[in-house]
């Protein structure tokens, strides 16, 4: 499969590793990115108001240009920081969120 945002995103299977385990501190795993689900876009619109795609993006970017092995507690504890950083910074949505993740 060719290396396009949409596999990067969406398609790869870290990737959807990353968005089940991420949306599942939130009890929204099933809108996980789906077998079915090859456009990033569309995918994305439908959750974009959720979760940032850009610790994903960063983390490929480690892998590829710095040889970085993929690590998926790595990437879900930078998620975990930035959620608590956007909820510092009093962004709509994350602190509901936040109250709906357990406590870990």
């Amino acid at each position: 499969v060719g290396e396009t945002i949409d596999h990067l995103l969406v398609s790869c299977v870290f990737t959807r590793q990353f968005w089940v385990h991420t949306l599942q501190q939130f009890g929204l795993q099933t809108l996980a990115p789906q077998l079915d689900d090859h456009c990033f876009i569309h995918w994305w619109g439908e959750t974009s108001s959720r979760f940032s795609g850009q610790l994903v993006w960063k983390h490929r970017n480690y892998c590829v240009f710095d040889g970085g092995t993929p690590n998926l507690s790595r990437v879900m504890a930078a998620f975990r920081e930035e959620v608590q950083l956007w909820s510092v910074a009093g962004a709509r949505g994350v602190s509901y969120l936040l109250a709906l993740a357990p406590i870990s």
